[in-house]
Formats: structure tokens, sequence, C-alpha cells
């Protein structure tokens, strides 16, 4: 995954067209790298999976 992968994957779960994204446990730091960049970067919430692998969802409030 490059930055540009990672940024198109957070808008499309920032707007809706997708609902959880999967992001695999190597590709993790480049994702984590772009996320917390974005102003509404609290809005993300990541459940760790076994592996290492993290499924994001977008909420409607941000976390605290």
């Amino acid at each position: 995954m490059n930055e540009a992968l990672a940024a198109k994957q957070i808008d499309d779960l920032r707007n809706g067209i997708i609902s959880e994204l999967l992001v695999k446990k190597e590709d993790f730091p480049v994702f984590r790298a772009v996320l917390v960049k974005q102003p509404d970067f609290k809005r993300f919430r990541g459940i760790a999976q076994r592996g290492g692998h993290v499924i994001y969802h977008y909420m409607d409030a941000p976390r605290s």
C-alpha cells in the first residue's frame, strides 16, 4: 500500500462508499501515517484483529 491508496481508502470510508476497511499488518504503518493527518481522525475507529490486522469504521461522532 502506498500513501495515495491509503488516502483513497480513507475517503471511501469517510464518504460511505465502503462500510469498513481491513488494513493488513504489513500495510498498517503507511496507512496510519496518512490517517493521523486527517482533520477528522477521531471519527475513525480501528478494531485490532488476530494476526495484527485492523478493521476500521467511520463513526458519526468523534471518539473522546
